[in-house]
């Protein structure tokens, strides 16, 4: 049995790529860091990583055992992710997300940017679904190093996406706010229908 599978790896890295979409989250970590100094910008992307990768490296080890305890389905995770994501669209749609006071003490690198929307539902129910065709430490050095290179990516992007707030100002924020919440509650909507529709053919 070879050490490493390729195979494995180049479809867990892909997969996690489409569904976390690094460069998506561009505008969104812009929009909910604006207002931050360039450092605290750097601080809170290492962190959104860090909790993302944590969250997915749970779930790996334990997601299965933890809903099955717990009695929830995979819709029911894919729902509340959803409803979570809608009230964060919500705020940036009307502008609460630009006031200070909506954010101070408030370290967004866990929520919302950790999880729900780096490290949300489609991301773990993938991850839960990869760790079942592990068979040994080849196919475990495969899965670990794909989650750990999409992480690293994600980190990349938003660590230098600080650079973009020189160029558009403030005002490029305020608008990319705007439609990144238009995005994103559409993203939202389309988890809870999805977990609807499981609900109702499962």
């Amino acid at each position: 049995m070879s050490w490493f599978d390729t195979r494995l790896f180049g479809e867990s890295f892909l997969t996690l790529f489409v569904i976390m979409d690094p460069p998506g989250t561009i505008p969104l970590f812009l929009s909910l860091t604006s207002g931050r100094s360039a450092r605290v910008r750097k601080r809170i992307a290492g962190q959104a990583a860090s909790v993302a990768l944590l969250v997915i490296v749970l779930f790996a080890l334990f997601g299965q055992t933890i809903l099955s305890y717990l009695h929830i389905s995979l819709p029911a995770l894919k729902c509340a992710g959803g409803l979570l994501l809608l009230l964060v669209a919500l705020e940036l749609l009307t502008g609460k997300a630009d006031e200070p006071t909506a954010t101070t003490g408030t370290n967004v690198a866990l929520v919302p940017l950790g999880t729900p929307l780096l490290a949300g539902p489609g991301a773990i129910v993938a991850t839960m679904v990869f760790v079942q065709q592990v068979d040994g430490w080849g196919d475990a050095v495969s899965l670990s190093a794909g989650v750990l290179a999409v992480h690293g990516i994600l980190w990349l992007t938003m660590r230098f996406s600080v650079g973009i707030i020189r160029v558009i100002k403030d005002s490029g924020v305020l608008l990319i706010t705007r439609i990144s919440g238009l995005l994103l509650s559409a993203i939202a909507v389309q988890l809870v229908a999805d977990a609807v529709r499981e609900f109702a053919t499962g």
